[in-house]
């Protein structure tokens, strides 16, 4: 029989017992169904941080606009990090450049995805020998969803984001920040490996001396 319902019985106290299930199963099911609403509500309220950070920052602008109109799918773009459910890192980041990414991610609140557009910031790119870009992006923050491409075209980016509503919706997504959190100290040696101790947030442990 279908869970959640009660067949039909004679005995009184049979009859109580599986009523008592009854609602026992109702709650569980009553909670999987709002989770799966809150799954698609936020498949479905995208918002974006405008932060173009490379070339790709060019392919951005026409996907908000009439001609593929994005914000039907519920993404739309915001000022601020705080804000923001995602950020596009749209192409090469150099290493000045990631400095901002890093500290941008970090004030993003939970949950939050990283898109990684076209090739540079996949894999180098055509900048994969320079000196001063970065070769990996998800070696410094978690990174969710990879659109290939140099650049991506707008299509390109409308599929990725369409793909990362997916598993958004039906939860089989373990997003970055996540792992961003739990191996923490992989990401953090490699970001110290760049810019030293010295790279925001800095932890202090001995606040001897400080005005606080």
């Amino acid at each position: 029989m279908q869970e959640g319902f009660v067949s039909y019985i004679n005995d009184q106290k049979d009859m109580a017992q599986a009523s008592l299930e009854a609602d026992t199963e109702g709650i569980k099911n009553t909670q999987t169904v709002i989770q799966k609403a809150i799954n698609w509500f936020r498949a479905r309220s995208m918002f974006v941080v405008a932060y173009g950070t490379g070339c790709g920052a060019i392919e951005m602008p026409p996907v908000f606009t009439s001609r593929y109109d994005i914000e039907r799918l519920g993404v739309v773009g915001v000022a601020t990090p705080r804000q923001a459910d995602i950020m596009i890192v749209s192409g090469y980041c150099s290493l000045k450049t990631l400095k901002r990414v890093i500290r941008t991610y970090e004030q993003m609140s939970e949950p939050k995805y990283v898109i990684a557009l076209g090739s540079c910031a996949i894999n180098g790119g055509m900048y994969w020998d320079s000196y001063n870009t970065i070769k990996k992006l998800d070696d410094y923050i978690g990174v969710d969803m990879f659109v290939t491409g140099c650049m991506p075209r707008p299509e390109a980016l409308i599929e990725g984001f369409v793909k990362l509503q997916d598993r958004i919706k039906n939860n089989n997504i373990e997003p970055g920040y996540i792992k961003y959190k739990e191996d923490y100290q992989f990401y953090r040696a490699n970001q110290e490996r760049l810019f030293g101790k010295n790279i925001a947030p800095a932890f202090i442990e001995d606040y001897t001396g400080m005005d606080i």
